[in-house]
C-alpha cells in the first residue's frame, strides 16, 4: 500500500474511533449544562458551548438540534455571530465569582498563596468576560 494512501486510511479508522467518545463528551456536556440551569453558581453556557464544539466535529444531527434549541440556541447563536455575552450572564458570573472567592478566601484557604493564584485567573476570566459585548451590534 501506498504510504499516502495509508496514511488516509489510518485518519478514517481514527475520525471513526474518536466519533462516538465526542458525542459522549459533548452530551456529557449538556448534562453538566443542565443542572448548570438549576445549580446557582455552576455555569451553563461555557457547557453548552463545549458541546456544541464536540457535535460540530461528530455529529451534525446534534449539532443543528443544539443550535437551534429554544432556551440554549440564541445564547450560542450570539456568541458564535457575534462573540457576545449577554449583560445578565457578566453580572452572574461576576457575582458568582465574588462569593467563590471570598467563600475560598475566608473558609478554605490555609495560606496567601491559594486565594492569589485562583484570585488572579478569577481576575484574567473575569477581564475576558467583561470585554466582550453585551448586545449584537445594530445590523
Amino acid at each position: 500500500m501506498e504510504p499516502r494512501i495509508r496514511a488516509q486510511s489510518k485518519a478514517a479508522v481514527q475520525s471513526h474511533a474518536v466519533r462516538p467518545l465526542l458525542i459522549a463528551f459533548g452530551w456529557l456536556n449538556v448534562g453538566l449544562g443542565m443542572v448548570g440551569t438549576v445549580v446557582p453558581g455552576m455555569p451553563t453556557t461555557v457547557f453548552m458551548l463545549i458541546a456544541l464544539w464536540a457535535f460540530a466535529k461528530s455529529s451534525p444531527r446534534f449539532h443543528e438540534w443544539l443550535y437551534n434549541h429554544s432556551r440554549f440556541g440564541p445564547t450560542l447563536q450570539a456568541w458564535h455571530r457575534h462573540r457576545v455575552i449577554p449583560q445578565r450572564a457578566k453580572c452572574l458570573a461576576g457575582m458568582t465569582m465574588a462569593v467563590s472567592f471570598a467563600y475560598l478566601a475566608v473558609f478554605v484557604a490555609k495560606s496567601w498563596v491559594m486565594p492569589t493564584v485562583v484570585g488572579g485567573i478569577m481576575a484574567a476570566v473575569a477581564i475576558f468576560i467583561l470585554s466582550r459585548p453585551g448586545t449584537p451590534p445594530a445590523e
